[in-house]
């Protein structure tokens, strides 16, 4: 059960991305991890790729993992796409340089693999680039997700419509009996803001039913060292210090160096939520269409997964 898991305070999540809708990818990084020892995985709010993430599960023999979906609010960079404007695109190539998910190529984004990172827009010279959100109905879209068996539905609530927040929460506190996850952090939010809403979302649920994922800087692990990733635990130490029944987990530019600085600097948290940083490591072998066939490689890779899911579980 996620309850054992998180009370392990050993749990490892594999955030696949809540705008990663490329079915082969997530079946790979499932097979993948699950292998390495991750029980619990982060995934588009889709029922296709519930499915590919039950067939990376099934060719890792793994039959006791649990699923978690991620939905948001409009806005939340987590539920955005790119978009290019060709009018004032000059094709210099920056943004698919940076882009982690190879989501753009010749000026063209291709949206099954945008997660919204914000990375490809930083860097254009000329403004071209705009998100658009992928806001949806949860009356919608939740109760396949929920016929499919999920365990877990992540909610992320980066933004200041709390109106929007509020019909969300309610919805998911009345319609979804497992545990809720609230991914927050303090990028338009002040320390107060966050923990006040913290409280006022967990107030009338059970205790222990809620993760609150410590969302440091989110969708940034690209480095593998102490700075990447201390945000996270900086934003898990205002949680912990209000003395909540909830778990918390770390999330935003996570590696191999989170459990450790956590467990230095004195914080209790639950586990270790990674994701940029989890796909990074691993992508030349993921992007190979023999990956899931070719054992060697699927070996080679394997070894890199599994150095990082022990270092989180220490």
């Amino acid at each position: 059960m996620l309850k054992n898991l998180l009370e392990e305070k050993k749990c490892f999540k594999l955030i696949c991305g809540a705008g990663n809708e490329n079915e082969i990818e997530v079946e790979k990084l499932v097979a993948l991890y699950a292998s390495a020892g991750c029980k619990f995985f982060d995934l588009s709010a889709k029922e296709n790729i519930i499915d590919c993430a039950k067939r990376g599960l099934e060719h890792a023999g793994v039959n006791d993992a649990e699923l978690c979906v991620s939905v948001g609010i409009k806005g939340d960079p987590h539920v955005s796409k790119a978009v290019i404007d060709f009018e004032k695109c000059i094709r210099c190539g920056h943004c698919e340089a940076v882009c982690p998910q190879r989501a753009i190529k010749y000026a063209k984004v291709k949206r099954i693999k945008c997660i919204g990172c914000g990375k490809c827009a930083g860097v254009c010279p000329k403004n071209a680039i705009s998100y658009v959100s992928e806001n949806k109905d949860l009356s919608e879209i939740m109760p396949p997700l929920i016929k499919k068996g999920i365990s877990c539905v992540e909610f992320h609530v980066i933004g200041e419509d709390n109106q929007e927040i509020e019909q969300k929460w309610k919805y998911l506190n009345e319609n979804f009996d497992g545990i809720l996850s609230i991914s927050i952090n303090r990028m338009k939010l002040s320390g107060e803001q966050m923990i006040a809403r913290i409280k006022k979302m967990t107030e009338s649920r059970a205790p222990y039913t809620t993760i609150i994922q410590a969302d440091g800087f989110p969708m940034s692990g690209g480095k593998d060292d102490y700075k990447s990733t201390l945000q996270a635990v900086a934003t898990a130490e205002l949680v912990r210090n209000e003395k909540l029944p909830v778990y918390v987990l770390l999330s935003g530019g996570t590696n191999s160096k989170s459990q450790e600085l956590a467990r230095l600097c004195g914080i209790n948290i639950n586990g270790v939520a990674v994701g940029s940083y989890a796909r990074n490591i691993i992508r030349k072998y993921i992007e190979r269409d023999d990956f899931l066939t070719n054992r060697t490689i699927f070996d080679e890779a394997l070894g890199i997964a599994k150095n990082l899911v022990d270092a989180c579980c220490k």
